[in-house]
């Protein structure tokens, strides 16, 4: 029988397939329907690494099998290990690029923070990422490996879609993923451990929230358009008022009547679906009282929270972060007028894992016609 190979191209990758899919693969290589939902109990439910490891599969169907598929888990090429104990694994793509994928463990959960492109196309001045430039979007293989893939799998409470790239820019894919993360076939998580972050994409961003009911993280930064556009040219296309329009029509987001103050945010966490605004705090650009008024005029009504984020130096980009106080102030104000918001502790900064850091060009110069 066939084994499996690094970079095996004669074969498709079996990781990312929904049941539907697998059911049709069994049919077309002569196996009964059901076959397809014990192919996917091995692969999502015992996270096998060959085919070889069906065992209630007949032998002669497991050729069948392997003739023409492959589980399609490549592990990690390398990581790396910051003193706060953050990880940041970097992984091969079918492609033949690199993404790299952060493991942040704390004492009572374990997030990992996935890539779905490789580069970025929407090239946010802070984002380091934004700054390799677009290099192509992932595949739904290239997405799961990385947890499939993961040496702490098993420890994991929750995966953001933060990493490389723009989710929404890579709708299908990323939809798929997370399908296979929540539904009973696949790892049947609650959407509630699932984040997907978006900037904001005109015509995406409604079909997400129809689609799916994981949580939602909305890159903020800035409530005034201009500013918003000059840190973030999609704000051009998709303002963030049309945004926060778009979210207005949908009920999960809406403060109930007369809910105001503190008491609806300590039942933040009871809600189905959580919507999150990503703000970076940038010294002496976004972090004054005007904005902190703007940002609760224009969240106004939103059952949310804000996260605040310290912005982490890239090359070529003058902007520094806010100080602890400017934060605090800001934190406090938001808080006060009924907006829950936290400033996010940094991790993995040290390995160049923190936010808005990842980037995988150097590999991708270094590797350039290598991986042919």
């Amino acid at each position: 029988m066939q084994t499996e190979k690094k970079n095996d191209t004669s074969r498709k990758n079996l990781l990312g397939l929904s049941l539907r899919e697998l059911k049709e693969v069994a049919v077309q290589l002569g196996m009964p329907a059901f076959t397809g939902g014990q192919i996917a109990k091995w692969i999502y439910g015992n996270h096998v690494a060959s085919i070889d490891e069906m065992t209630n599969l007949s032998k002669r169907n497991r050729e069948l099998l392997a003739k023409e598929y492959i589980i399609g888990a490549v592990p990690p090429l390398d990581s790396q290990q910051s003193v706060d104990g953050t990880i940041k694994y970097l992984f091969p793509t079918a492609a033949g690029k690199f993404v790299e994928t952060v493991y942040i463990p704390e004492k009572d959960r374990a997030t990992l923070c996935v890539s779905c492109q490789v580069g970025c196309k929407m090239n946010c001045l802070f984002c380091q990422t934004g700054k390799q430039g677009y290099e192509g979007s992932l595949t739904v293989t290239d997405i799961l490996n990385q947890i499939y893939s993961l040496p702490e799998r098993e420890k994991l409470t929750n995966v953001v879609f933060m990493g490389q790239g723009e989710p929404l820019d890579n709708l299908d894919n990323v939809l798929k993923a997370t399908q296979a993360l929540t539904e009973e076939w696949g790892y049947a998580w609650s959407p509630k451990r699932i984040t997907v972050s978006s900037v904001g994409i005109k015509g995406k961003l409604q079909r997400f929230l129809d689609e799916s009911n994981c949580h939602l993280a909305i890159s903020l930064h800035s409530p005034l358009h201009e500013q918003r556009m000059q840190l973030m040219p999609a704000e051009k296309a998709m303002p963030i008022k049309e945004i926060v329009e778009t979210l207005r029509k949908y009920p999960a987001f809406i403060r109930p009547e007369g809910g105001g103050g503190m008491q609806w945010q300590r039942n933040d966490t009871s809600h189905q679906r959580r919507l999150s605004f990503e703000y970076i705090v940038f010294d002496g650009l976004n972090d004054t009282m005007t904005h902190a008024k703007e940002i609760v005029r224009l969240l106004q009504g939103l059952y949310c929270r804000v996260n605040l984020i310290r912005f982490h130096s890239i090359p070529g980009v003058e902007l520094k972060t806010s100080d602890e106080k400017k934060m605090e102030r800001l934190r406090d104000y938001l808080t006060g007028h009924g907006i829950f918001t936290t400033i996010r502790a940094s991790r993995g900064q040290d390995i160049f894992a923190a936010c808005g850091l990842l980037s995988t060009a150097k590999m991708m110069r270094d590797n350039k016609g290598s991986t042919e």
